[in-house]
C-alpha cells in the first residue's frame, strides 16, 4: 500500500507542476548511408547484406504522445515508412525529445529506439533494432506548433546512416 501511495503522489506532483497534453509530430527525412556495422564472410546460403548496394533512404514518420514541462519534453510512440532506393519497409519506435529553452529558437535533443523491417532479397525481408540519436534546432511558429531540423546518427539494418530530418510538432 505504501508503494502505491508513493507512486500516486509522484504522478500527482508531476502533473500538478506541468500540464500533461497530447502532442503529435509529423516528420520526413533523408537517410544518407555512412557505413556497415558488420563485415560478413559469405557462406553458401548468404544472399548479401540487408542493404546490398549501400542505399540511401527516405523516412516519413508520425508520432503520438504526451508533452510535459510547457511542451519542452515530448514522449511518444511512432510509426514510419522507409524506402531505401526501392527497398520498402516500416518502422515502429518509442521516442523522447527535449527542448531545453523556452525561447522561439531553441536547440532540441531526440532519442528513438524501435524496430525496422524491410522487404529485401531475403524471404520475408529482415527486421532489426533501430536506434537514432539526434540534435537540432526548433522554432515555435505558434504557441502549440513548432517546426524543427535535426541530424545525428541512425543504426539499422546492419548499417549506419546520417539522417537529415524536417518535422512539425503540434
Amino acid at each position: 500500500m505504501r508503494i502505491v501511495s508513493t507512486i500516486y503522489l509522484l504522478i500527482l506532483s508531476i502533473t500538478a507542476f506541468s500540464q500533461v497534453r497530447y502532442a503529435g509530430k509529423v516528420e520526413t527525412g533523408y537517410l544518407s548511408f555512412l557505413s556497415r556495422t558488420i563485415t560478413v564472410e559469405p557462406g553458401p546460403n548468404w544472399k548479401g547484406y540487408y542493404l546490398n548496394n549501400s542505399q540511401n533512404g527516405i523516412a516519413i514518420n508520425f508520432s503520438n504522445g504526451i508533452s510535459l514541462a510547457n511542451r519542452r519534453l515530448f514522449s511518444g510512440l511512432g510509426i514510419g515508412y522507409l524506402n531505401f532506393e526501392g527497398i520498402q519497409g516500416f518502422s515502429a519506435y518509442g521516442e523522447v525529445e527535449y527542448i531545453p529553452l523556452k525561447k522561439a529558437f531553441s536547440p532540441l535533443f531526440n532519442l528513438k529506439i524501435g524496430y525496422d523491417h524491410i522487404w529485401n532479397q531475403y524471404p520475408g525481408g529482415t527486421g532489426t533494432l533501430n536506434a537514432e540519436i539526434n540534435a537540432g534546432i526548433n522554432y515555435n511558429l505558434y504557441k502549440k506548433v513548432g517546426v524543427y531540423l535535426k541530424t545525428g546518427i541512425r543504426l539499422t539494418q546492419q548499417s549506419i546512416f546520417i539522417p537529415a530530418i524536417f518535422g512539425i510538432r503540434f
